[in-house]
C-alpha cells in the first residue's frame, strides 16, 4: 500500500471546501531543479521517461522539496506521438521538432492508433510506482489537446503564428477534421490509460489554442474537446483544461464538461468569476514575477489568494510553467506562503 494520501487538492478540484488553498506548479518537475539538470547531463527527456524509477524520482522531487499538494507526471505532450507514427525529437533550446510534417489527407490517414500497454508501458509503470508506493499527494496525469499537438505536427515544430496550421483548418476541412478525430481518439485512450494506472486527475494542455478566435474555436475545436471530455467524464476523476492567451475563450471552456478551468495571468480570478465562470479556477501568478523581489511576489500572491477566497473553488498555480531561472527556494517559500496565508483567511 502507498502512503496516507493528502487529498486536499482533489476536493478543491471538485469544488468542495478545503482548510487552505492547495497549490501545485506547472513544470514543477524539471528545469529549475539542480538535481534534474545533473540528470539531463546524462539522459534526454525521452530517456528519463523510459526509465520508470528515474521518471518517478523526477516527478516526486518537487513534492518533497516544495511541499506542493500534487505531483504532475514528468513527461512531454509529445510522449504518445511516436506510437501513432510521428517521428519527433525534443531539441535543446528549440523544443519538439518533426521532420515530416502533416500536410495532406494521406499523411493523416497513415497515422496509427495508440495501444498504451504495449506502446508506452514505461509511462504506466511510472504511474503505478508513484501511486502505489511513493506519493502522499495525488498524481496528475496529462495530455496535449488536438489543436496544440496538431500545431507541432503541421508546422514541424514550435511556431509564433501557426500559419500552416490555420491554413489547413480553413481550406482543407476534410484533412483537418480527420486529424482532429485521430488525435481525439489518441488523447482519450492515452488519458484513460493514465487514470487506470493510478492518475487521480487529468490536465489537458491546449497551450496554443489562444491563437484562434472564439468563433473559429466553436467551429473547429470545441466539438472535439466536447468529445474528449465527455469520454473522460466516465472515469470519475477531475478534469482540468489549460491554455495560454486564451481568456477570450473562457465562455467556450465554461460550457465544456470539465471540473477545473486553468487561467494564465491575463485574466484575474475576479474577472473570470464576474464573467459567469462557476467552475473551480486554477492559477494564475505570472511566472516572471518569481524573478522579482520577495515583497512583490508576496503581494501578488496574496492578491490572487484573496480573490480565490472571495469566490471559492480555487487552486493556486502559475499562469504558465516554471521557467529554468526560477530558484527552487523561491518555489518552496511560495508554497509555504500560499498554505499559511490562505489558512488565516
Amino acid at each position: 500500500m502507498g502512503k496516507q494520501l493528502n487529498d486536499t487538492i482533489l476536493r478543491a478540484f471538485k469544488g468542495e471546501e478545503t482548510a487552505y488553498t492547495p497549490v501545485w506548479f506547472m513544470r514543477q518537475a524539471g528545469r529549475s531543479q539542480p538535481e534534474y539538470r545533473k540528470l539531463k547531463e546524462k539522459y534526454s527527456l525521452f530517456e528519463i521517461t523510459h526509465e520508470p524509477e528515474l521518471c518517478a524520482y523526477v516527478t516526486r522531487l518537487p513534492v518533497e522539496q516544495y511541499g506542493v499538494d500534487a505531483a504532475i507526471l514528468y513527461k512531454d505532450i509529445m510522449s504518445p506521438l511516436p506510437a501513432i507514427g510521428v517521428d519527433v525529437e525534443i531539441k535543446s533550446g528549440i523544443g519538439p521538432v518533426i521532420d515530416q510534417p502533416i500536410r495532406s489527407f494521406y499523411d493523416v490517414d497513415r497515422l496509427g492508433t495508440i495501444n498504451p500497454e504495449s506502446d508506452i508501458p514505461y509511462v504506466l509503470e511510472t504511474i503505478r510506482l508513484l501511486t502505489s508506493e511513493q506519493l502522499d499527494v495525488p498524481l496528475i496525469g496529462f495530455s496535449g489537446a488536438p489543436f496544440t499537438l496538431a500545431s507541432y505536427m503541421i508546422e514541424g515544430g514550435p511556431s509564433r503564428n501557426y500559419h500552416q496550421t490555420k491554413a489547413m483548418m480553413y481550406k482543407d476541412h476534410a484533412t483537418w477534421f480527420a486529424l482532429m478525430d485521430k488525435l481525439a481518439t489518441m488523447t482519450i485512450t492515452y488519458a484513460k490509460a493514465q487514470i487506470r494506472a493510478g492518475a487521480q486527475a487529468i490536465q489537458i494542455f491546449d497551450s496554443w489554442v489562444g491563437a484562434l478566435s472564439d468563433s473559429d474555436y466553436r467551429t473547429f475545436i470545441k466539438p472535439v474537446m466536447q468529445r474528449i471530455f465527455s469520454a473522460l467524464q466516465a472515469e470519475g476523476v477531475p478534469l482540468i483544461l489549460f491554455g495560454v492567451g486564451a481568456s477570450h475563450l473562457i465562455q467556450e471552456w465554461n460550457d465544456l464538461p470539465i471540473d477545473v478551468l486553468g487561467l494564465d495571468w491575463r485574466m484575474s480570478i475576479s474577472e473570470a468569476r464576474s464573467s459567469g465562470v462557476s467552475k473551480t479556477l486554477q492559477g494564475n501568478l505570472d511566472p516572471a514575477i518569481l524573478l522579482s523581489d520577495w515583497d512583490t511576489i508576496e503581494a501578488r500572491t496574496k492578491a490572487i489568494i484573496d480573490q480565490g477566497k472571495r469566490h471559492p473553488n480555487h487552486v493556486f498555480n502559475l499562469g504558465h510553467g516554471v521557467t529554468p531561472e526560477i530558484k527552487p527556494e523561491t518555489l518552496k517559500k511560495l508554497t509555504q506562503l500560499v498554505h499559511t496565508y490562505s489558512l488565516k483567511q
